[in-house]
């Protein structure tokens, strides 16, 4: 499937009719085949979608509008149900058409193993980039009870691929013993349980580089985002991870790409969980497509 083709359902606010005048694309992957806790993250795209309806199209922190970037929805990839290579590699090839394209993808999850097929996709463009990976889970397990292909996996893989120091970490605060050993020796920047001020630090050695971002909502406390699968107490609050966003929107690094993954609606029956995605998806699209 190409990112062209037509999509008739939900898109976010102020989503740009033509895809030709568009810089930006917001794509969606629906995929929670392999969560080690609670299922749910496949419903996060179109939820997320559904409550930008009530965002402000003005932000005050970076006082744009949204109509100052125009960003075309081309809805969720239609990804087979309970197929985990077969979903990464469709949302590999999905990414690849969008760069060939010259667009900027900005990606809604879904579990976090969907961000692995976008790094490699990226990989194949860039020689050179790196990632910023703001999450409560260090990710760099090598397998999940024997399973490669887990959202537990994609930060180990993104060090094979790109070499670990060019991954940076932030707001770390759950993973197993041999993860922070992991880290600790193989030369990747990891910050654990902080993203703002730790990010103050790095942001500047990255100036001038190309950096994609993932953010796993997880990252926020449970007390401001409940709705997600795997649950970790003692995160960060929202004004923290939108100052986060905002830090990278104005430092010097090139921002080539994001997502935000593991929102899961059906935890949060209040929806301020998908209610704060949209608004961290907004903030992505003001301020870091130049």
């Amino acid at each position: 499937m190409r990112f062209e083709e037509a999509y008739s359902g939900n898109v976010f606010i102020k989503s740009h009719p033509n895809l030709e005048e568009s810089k930006v694309i917001i794509y969606g992957m629906p995929m929670d085949w392999t969560v080690s806790f609670r299922p749910g993250s496949r419903f996060g795209p179109a939820k997320i979608r559904e409550v930008s309806l009530g965002l402000e199209e003005y932000s005050p922190y970076l006082d744009r509008i949204l109509e100052d970037v125009k960003f075309y929805d081309a809805g969720d990839i239609p990804l087979p149900f309970g197929n985990p290579q077969k979903s990464i590699d469709m949302i590999e090839e999905y990414v690849d058409n969008i760069l060939e394209a010259g667009k900027f993808p900005l990606g809604i999850g879904g579990e976090h193993l969907v961000s692995w097929p976008i790094f490699k996709a990226f990989q194949k463009k860039y020689d050179d980039f790196a990632i910023i990976h703001i999450d409560a889970h260090a990710d760099l397990r090598e397998e999940y009870e024997g399973e490669s292909l887990s959202h537990s996996t994609p930060i180990r893989k993104a060090c094979a691929l790109i070499g670990p120091e060019n991954v940076y970490s932030f707001g770390i605060r759950s993973g197993m013993q041999e993860e922070f050993q992991f880290a600790k020796e193989s030369g990747m920047h990891m910050a654990k349980f902080d993203v703002a001020e730790p990010l103050k630090e790095v942001l500047p050695k990255l100036a001038g580089r190309n950096v994609y971002v993932t953010i796993d909502i997880d990252v926020l406390d449970p007390a401001h985002a409940p709705g997600t699968g795997t649950a970790e107490a003692g995160g960060i609050t929202s004004k923290e991870l939108l100052e986060a966003i905002h830090l990278i929107a104005k430092s010097d690094v090139n921002v080539i790409g994001g997502d935000l993954v593991e929102v899961a609606p059906i935890y949060d029956p209040s929806e301020q969980t998908p209610i704060a995605a949209s608004k961290f998806i907004r903030e992505m699209l003001l301020g870091w497509v130049k």
